[in-house]
């Protein structure tokens, strides 16, 4: 039996949804653990539930959000199993996910045009275009995958003679940390060096 819904109002999602991308960005230590708890909340133009396939598709404007987490793109597949949530995608230009640190005042954030959830493996994929960041941070590759289990990431540029979207490279930018500056009437510089012992130290 399939059902399609016409309205644009918000829809409360079922269980399915609610492990659907639980762990899509959480990247399992650095997720705020209380987003684990809270209600989850989908919203988009329609929704298509497909009964006999366990098939749950929203689509047009796809919010989902659940505590700190905010997952948005233009379509969403969910897939339950004979356990549940097996399986998430979503499609967007680009799908995004942004989630809060767990103990930090900062987000970790996800772009590619397609991101999948394998809710067996703990292992989230990000498919073209796909790039993360934290803070100033930031890769980019055609292909990143975490497993959440492991905590292991593998970025990938493509193949540049198939005309990836990455040129066949992956790029970083690391930012340096930012040192404290010394405060206090007793912080002083430290004390310059003879010029003789400076000449010999560079003998």
């Amino acid at each position: 039996m399939t059902k399609q819904s016409k309205s644009a109002q918000p829809f409360k999602t079922q269980f399915l949804v609610l492990g659907c991308f639980l762990l899509l960005c959480s990247f399992s230590a650095f997720a705020e653990k209380a987003d684990r708890e809270k209600t989850v909340n989908l919203e988009a133009d329609t929704v298509t539930v497909d009964d006999s396939k366990q098939t749950s598709i929203y689509q047009g404007k796809v919010i989902l959000t659940q505590g700190t987490l905010v997952i948005r793109g233009d379509k969403l597949i969910v897939k339950q199993g004979a356990e549940g949530f097996e399986h998430g995608t979503v499609y967007g230009a680009p799908a995004t996910f942004k989630q809060k640190r767990e103990g930090y005042d900062e987000y970790i954030e996800g772009f590619a045009d397609r991101i999948e959830y394998n809710a067996k493996a703990d292992k989230a994929e990000l498919f073209n275009h796909a790039r993360m960041k934290r803070n100033q941070d930031e890769v980019q590759g055609n292909y990143i995958s975490y497993d959440a289990r492991t905590e292991f990431f593998q970025v990938l540029g493509g193949d540049k003679d198939k005309g990836t979207t990455s040129g066949g490279r992956v790029r970083a930018v690391i930012q340096p940390k930012i040192k404290p500056a010394a405060s206090g009437a007793g912080a002083t510089a430290p004390a310059a060096q003879p010029a003789e012992s400076a000449g010999k130290a560079l003998k």
